[in-house]
Order: C-alpha cells, then structure tokens, then sequence
C-alpha cells in the first residue's frame, strides 16, 4: 500500500508537471486516458474505482485468499504429520496422566514376565542339579577317569535327573512308534511337531522312514521358584562350618 500510494502521487504529480503530455494508460482495462483539465481527473477516478478496484481488486483478494487457504491446510497437514503424538494426546491432562501411567505399567508387567520365563528356565536346572548333580557330571573332567568310572557315575546321575524329569514334565514320544518304522504324515500337521527331511516336494500327506519319534510333555508342572534376591543363582555354594 506505502509503494502503490508513493508511486501513484509521483505518477499524478508527472502528469501535472509544466509540459507533461498526461497520458494515462490502464493495464488490465486496456485504456488510455488523455487528462488535460479537472474533468479529466474525475473521469479517470470513476474509471479507476468502478472498473480497476471493482474487478482487478477483487480478483486479486480472491486468489490471495485461496492461496492462502490452501498454504493454510498443507502447513497443518504438515504439522500433524511430523506431531502427530502431540497432536493426538489428550487435552485433559488427567487422562494424559493415565495414559502415561497405563504404558508405564504394561512395560513393567512385560519386563517382570521376560525375567519370570528366564528364572523359571534357570530353575529347571537348578531342579536337576538338586536332584541329578547334573551340572556337577557336565563340569567335571572326565579325561582322568576310565570307562567303568565314568559308566558309573553316569548310571546314578541318568536315574535322578530321569526322576526329575518324569516328575514334572512326564514326557511321551509325538510319534507312539519304534524308530525304523514306515509312518504317514497326513495333510494338516504341525510342522512344530513333526520335522520332515530329505526329498520333501509336493504336498502331504507324506510317506517317510521314522529316524526321532519326538518328545512332548504329557503334564507340566512348574517346580516351585526359591526365593532367592540373585534371579541368576543355579545352585547355591555348600559351606560346611566346623
């Protein structure tokens, strides 16, 4: 507005200047305006502001106006893709609250049940070596010792952890057959349950050589955990006080 009132009062200021020839001549109307005398003024402003103003004026507010409508909706666009988190959080900020709280409780409960699965592991061993001294057998050396030593041994520690074993996981073959024996598989198995090898191609049911009948656990019964502070500890080390 500052340039158009500067160079419009230059412009009007040229055209009553001595010897000035006062042409005008209007982009957008296509017309030339010879002003010599006052009434020539008042003929210009009439043209200006009924067709210059009244038309060229308003179309250019109009696309302004879209333009800016449409800057307005990218630039939100733009600002709820990149906050997205901030713009979808709630505005109360007690449900906020117990947003925050609700996440915070899920990763907790999911971290306590990772560790739970891992000690539960740890303390199946721990039950074998209780009962079978079976970490004992796999850290020994049995380099030093002969065959009949370490049959022995082997014998004693094979009995107790199979008690073990029978005693809380009491497990059954998947496939109730001798090894050797010629078995069908039938379409819909449980690849978890039934591994096939060698020359596998097409679809079942398959017809195959039984090399590993499998194992699953017919009950399980998860030995009760210690209660220990180090979730770590296998089996604790034995100091006998004299």
């Amino acid at each position: 507005m500052g340039a158009g009132i500067y160079f419009g009062l230059k412009k009007t200021a040229l055209l009553f200047a001595p010897g000035a020839d006062g042409i005008v001549t209007i982009p957008g109307i296509n017309a030339t305006i010879t002003i010599q005398s006052l009434a020539d003024v008042a003929h210009f402003l009439d043209m200006v502001t009924t067709q210059y103003i009244a038309c060229i004026v308003v179309c250019i507010v109009l696309v302004f106006l879209v333009s800016g409508l449409i800057l307005w909706g990218i630039l939100k666009l733009s600002a709820a893709s990149l906050f997205g988190t901030a713009v979808s959080m709630p505005a109360d900020p007690k449900a906020r609250e117990r947003g925050e709280s609700a996440k915070k409780k899920d990763y907790v409960e999911k971290r306590l049940e990772q560790e739970r699965q891992k000690r539960l592991f740890l303390h199946f061993i721990s039950v074998l070596q209780r009962e079978g001294r079976l970490l004992d057998f796999f850290a020994e050396e049995l380099s030093v010792y002969d065959d009949e030593q370490i049959g022995a041994a082997v014998r004693s520690i094979q009995e107790d952890c199979r008690k073990s074993v029978n005693k809380y996981l009491a497990p059954v073959p998947v496939i109730d057959k001798e090894e050797g024996d010629v078995v069908d598989v039938d379409l819909g198995f449980d690849p978890n349950a039934i591994k096939l090898t060698g020359n596998v191609s097409g679809e079942p049911p398959f017809r195959g050589v039984l090399r590993h009948r499998g194992w699953k656990a017919a009950k399980n019964e998860v030995p009760k955990l210690s209660d220990v502070q180090d979730s770590s500890i296998i089996a604790p080390a034995e100091v006998e006080v004299e």
